[in-house]
Parts: structure tokens; C-alpha cells; sequence
């Protein structure tokens, strides 16, 4: 609720809402007016880091987070709607503060699109949070789109999600729970560069790539969990329309 006017009390009216300044100022009661404050600002938050430039079915996670970003901007901007956007890697690489405008959006849109981050970038979730709660005092709706291959990021999720609406998406490829079957293949950490020769038909190898999906995945949902935001998961060969129509429908 924010402040509208002052007008003059008529019975009925709630003593609470008199403002007692006004009313001495004028020597009978005046009440203060509230309105409901609707429009809302909505923060995106992209991660552009070398680990999102991987997908093997339909799409890169990169082009999921893309598309995902474009269909939350215009919705919003249907709504008359603020939009802004934050990309990151290890480090910010660029901030857009909220505001209004189909040109606003097309300009979201073609950062999206275009903007390259440093070879072999890493992801920093926790930084990416942390500039969230320093650039915008308001309560905002921020949608985190990331594959969340990064370090901790516990605590500041925690002041996010307090301070905001925060809705994680864990956007991930088939191929990062489940290794291929390949023989023997030479393999790069995007984010790192380091190189490494596998056997992808090996059982334990198979075995503990997925667990380690599976424990990250793990850690994800329980660090959401607990600081009281939301966390959805969207493959890229999922139909993401789906998810979100069930997500928002359940809220």
C-alpha cells in the first residue's frame, strides 16, 4: 500500500487513518488515503557464463536461458511492468536497471542475444546475488536463470529471497546427468579450459558422472528450499511453456 492524498473524515472512516497534523492545521478531522500499489518491477538475472554455451538436444542452455529472459520481459511489459536484467559469469558483465517500453525490451532482448562473455568465464551465483540486494532497495520478482555449476551461495540466497520474490531455474542438458556412451573421447572443462581423455563407456565413470549431477541437482533444491525461494528445473528439450504455466498457475 502507498500514500495517495488526504481528504476530509466522513463517518465510517477508520479513527487509525486521521492525520492528526492536517487536522489540527484545520481544526476538523482529515484521513489519510492508501492505495494498492500494482505495478511491480521485475529483475532478470542471466547467466552468460562458457558453462551455458553447452546443449545437446534442441537447444544450448545458453538459448534456453535466452528465450526464457524474452518471454518473462514481454509478459511483464504486457503488464505494464518495469524490466531489467543482470548477466554474469564470475563477474557482472552488464546491468540494465528496470524500466518500462517496448524499445526497453527489444534492448533486453538484443543484449541477450549478442553479448559474448570472456573465454573460459566461470559462474559466480553468490555475486550475482549480492549485486541484486545492493542495486535495488525495493521488493522486486527476480528470476534466476543458471545451470548453477558455481561455488556457494547460501547466504545471499538467503538475503535475496528475503528481501525478494527470487524463483530459481536450474536450466540443465540431458548430457549433464548422463553421460554419452562415446568410447574412448576427449573431454574440456569450459570454464576452466583443462582438457582430459575419458573412457565413456566405463560403468563407474558413468556412475559417478551421474551422481554428481544428482548432488548437485540435490544441493540446489535444498539451499532453495530453505531460504524460502522457489526452484524450478527445465531441460533444454523441454517444453519450458509448460513448466511455467504449471509453476505460475500453482501460485
Amino acid at each position: 500500500m502507498s500514500f495517495s492524498e488526504v481528504r476530509e473524515y466522513t463517518p465510517g472512516d477508520d479513527v487509525k487513518a486521521i492525520d492528526w497534523n492536517v487536522t489540527a492545521r484545520f481544526s476538523h478531522p482529515f484521513v489519510k488515503v492508501y492505495e494498492e500499489e500494482r505495478e511491480l518491477t521485475v529483475m532478470l538475472l542471466a547467466d552468460i557464463s562458457a558453462s551455458s554455451l553447452f546443449g545437446t538436444a534442441q537447444r544450448l542452455k545458453r538459448e534456453l536461458i535466452t528465450e526464457l529472459c524474452a518471454v518473462l520481459a514481454f509478459s511483464a511489459a504486457t503488464n505494464n511492468d518495469k524490466v531489467g536484467i543482470i548477466f554474469f559469469s564470475d563477474k557482472i558483465e552488464k546491468y540494465i536497471p528496470p524500466k518500462k517500453g517496448k524499445s526497453h525490451i527489444l534492448r533486453i532482448i538484443r543484449e541477450l542475444i549478442t553479448l559474448e562473455p570472456a573465454t573460459n568465464s566461470g559462474t559466480n551465483v553468490a555475486l550475482a546475488l549480492e549485486f541484486l540486494n545492493s542495486v535495488l532497495k525495493k521488493k522486486t520478482i527476480a528470476f534466476l536463470m543458471s545451470d548453477f555449476i558455481s561455488g556457494t551461495y547460501e547466504k545471499p540466497l538467503m538475503l535475496a529471497a528475503r528481501k525478494h520474490d527470487l524463483v530459481g531455474m536450474h536450466v540443465f542438458d540431458q548430457h549433464d546427468k548422463e553421460l554419452p556412451r562415446a568410447g574412448l573421447i576427449q573431454v574440456q572443462d569450459a570454464e576452466t579450459g583443462k582438457q582430459a581423455w575419458i573412457d565413456s563407456d566405463d560403468q563407474q565413470l558413468r556412475t559417478a558422472y551421474t551422481k554428481y549431477f544428482d548432488e548437485h541437482r540435490r544441493y540446489c533444491a535444498q539451499s532453495f528450499g530453505k531460504s524460502g525461494a522457489s526452484l524450478l528445473s527445465i531441460r533444454t528439450d523441454q517444453d519450458y511453456v509448460k513448466v511455467l504455466q504449471g509453476y505460475f498457475k500453482g501460485r
